[in-house]
């Protein structure tokens, strides 16, 4: 046996490492009914103004990506993605919401749509930022 380095992810070793990983937790969890949430605005041409991608895992959205072009931002666009995944989220039957943030991007908006700030990793990425973790009841 060897051990490999490297300093791309290929998605062929990615794939494996899931099966692998994915094997193993489905002895403990039933992931049969978890899934994406994605939620975009598009302009009339078709352009992708804003979005959200998140995971249905158990009883538990998690919004892992959330982005608005800067012309839209101040809007509502923000506030509006949120509330529509959630309640997609809460239609496939999750409790609670969990997103996490750096420091310089969205802890004030996200306090905003009713999310506790329940963690901070302090000096992530970089010293002087924070990475913050904030959870919601659905």
């Amino acid at each position: 046996m060897s051990y490999v380095l490297k300093e791309k992810i290929m998605q062929e070793d990615k794939d494996e490492l899931f099966k692998g990983l994915r094997a193993y937790n489905n002895k403990f969890v039933d992931t049969a009914e978890w899934g994406d949430i994605c939620v975009y605005l598009q302009d009339d041409e078709g352009v992708m103004r804003g979005g959200l991608i998140g995971q249905r895992k158990g009883e538990w959205l998690s919004i892992d990506y959330l982005w608005v072009c800067e012309s839209e931002r101040g809007n509502g666009v923000g506030s509006e993605l949120i509330k529509r995944a959630e309640g997609l989220a809460r239609e496939k039957g999750c409790g609670h919401a969990l997103v996490d943030t750096i420091s310089f991007q969205a802890l004030p908006f996200y306090q905003k749509q009713s999310y506790q700030l329940v963690n901070t990793l302090e000096d992530f990425p970089l010293v002087g930022m924070a990475r913050h973790y904030l959870t919601k009841e659905l």
